[in-house]
């Protein structure tokens, strides 16, 4: 047995591993969607339409990028808060988006290994253990997960799904307001939505601004599909209507606009006097992105416009082939999406999602995600991307038919 400092026995430890881990960690949910994908992996003929991203590969133009960064030998440690190259770029990028009304400086933005690593980031930076952060549901499950990650608790408002004639998703900013507590620090908002296609209008933003201002709370805005939006030019954002001293802040990849998800490159926006404390977070957390990495997303942003057009547009026809398809059916309750390159849509008859995704993979070989893994409001839902080749959405949308006319 072994001794303590004084010489004495010291106590054993009992249990496994798992009795030593942090409970906050044991807590993070695991994903609905890698159930479904690990139950459909490898299976021949299977159209994916759970994990998303596109499937098109990297332009070569931005990957040439970082194959002459490497070759110059540009593989040493490098800035913290990201190359000046590339933070003027995105900050040039961000100003020509949404600097109508000021110019948005390159201190502003600090380069992240991918949205994620910014999301972290951001969370790190308005919350601890015990803190609550508001989310409308159903949303993306890695906000809940970076929540409980870090010790803190998702505060869940489910969103509303309007009537027909055009159904469209809502905030219940009553909702939002009744949710806060002492323990509230921060509004998680994601327009254009993930996975609800939904986009937030300027009222819409406005009221959750106003909420924020009033009991001094941060926003979280996840608008990474700001530019991924079908009958406007882009979507709007907390960026037209915030002032200098507002408590927001941006976390943005590269991952969507460019089919760059592979890479893990993004950044984080936020007020430049939080900029040594976001420094050292990436210090103590990545130690920094690696520059060739960091050149090709130089690329990307300053010159990969018209492929962006191209990745919209494609979208965007295959939303109308899928929704179009669907609602001939007469048996599947979804809101158009407004952008992003997801439909959400619940089939009458079928209020389990969870069963009917894996009878979707074994009976239409159909990957989709389901709706319970995204939170409240996402129970008897389903989550396709449709970021992929027109043939195979008109695959997708015939299969589906094919299986409701035999099913529902």
């Amino acid at each position: 047995m072994s001794k303590n400092e004084s010489g004495l026995a010291a106590e054993p430890r009992r249990g496994g591993p798992l009795d030593h881990i942090r409970p906050e960690v044991l807590g993070i949910p695991e994903s609905g969607i890698v159930e479904i994908f690990n139950y459909g992996r490898n299976r021949q003929g299977l159209i994916p339409l759970w994990v998303g991203e596109s499937d098109q590969p990297t332009p070569a133009f931005i990957s040439t990028a970082a194959t002459r960064s490497f070759e110059a030998g540009e593989t040493f440690y490098t800035y913290q808060r990201g190359i000046p190259e590339l933070r003027d770029t995105i900050a040039h990028y961000m100003t020509g988006l949404y600097g109508a009304r000021r110019a948005l400086s390159s201190e502003r933005f600090f380069v992240t290994v991918g949205g994620m690593h910014a999301l972290q980031i951001a969370m790190r930076l308005v919350g601890g253990p015990g803190d609550e952060f508001i989310m409308p549901t159903p949303a993306w499950p890695n906000f809940g997960g970076a929540i409980v990650a870090l010790g803190g608790r998702v505060v869940e408002v489910p969103m509303q799904l309007g009537q027909a004639p055009q159904p469209r998703w809502t905030i219940d900013a009553d909702a939002l307001a009744g949710a806060i507590t002492s323990r509230t620090r921060a509004i998680v908002i994601n327009s254009p939505s993930n996975p609800l296609g939904w986009v937030a209008t300027l009222a819409e933003l406005q009221s959750v601004l106003d909420l924020a201002r009033q009991h001094g709370l941060w926003i979280i805005a996840d608008e990474i599909y700001g530019h991924f939006v079908f009958d406007m030019e882009r979507a709007p954002s907390f960026h037209d209507i915030m002032e200098e001293d507002d408590l927001i802040l941006f976390p943005q990849t590269c991952s969507k606009n460019w089919a760059m998800t592979g890479w893990r490159i993004g950044w984080l926006e936020a007020p430049p006097a939080l900029g040594q404390i976001i420094e050292n977070l990436v210090q103590y957390s990545t130690s920094g992105v690696p520059v060739p990495t960091q050149r090709a997303a130089t690329m990307a942003i300053a010159h990969g416009e018209g492929f962006l057009a191209e990745q919209v547009a494609r979208a965007r026809a295959n939303r109308d082939v899928l929704c179009n398809a669907l609602a001939a059916t007469g048996k599947v309750r979804f809101a158009r999406p407004e952008g992003a390159f997801y439909l959400f849509c619940a089939i009458e008859g079928h209020p389990d999602a969870r069963k009917l995704a894996f009878r979707l993979v074994d009976e239409a070989g159909l990957g989709t995600a389901p709706g319970d893994g995204f939170g409240a409001g996402g129970d008897g839902y389903l989550r396709l991307c449709f970021a992929r080749s027109p043939d195979q959405i008109r695959e997708v949308a015939r299969r589906l038919t094919t299986w409701l006319d035999q099913h529902a």
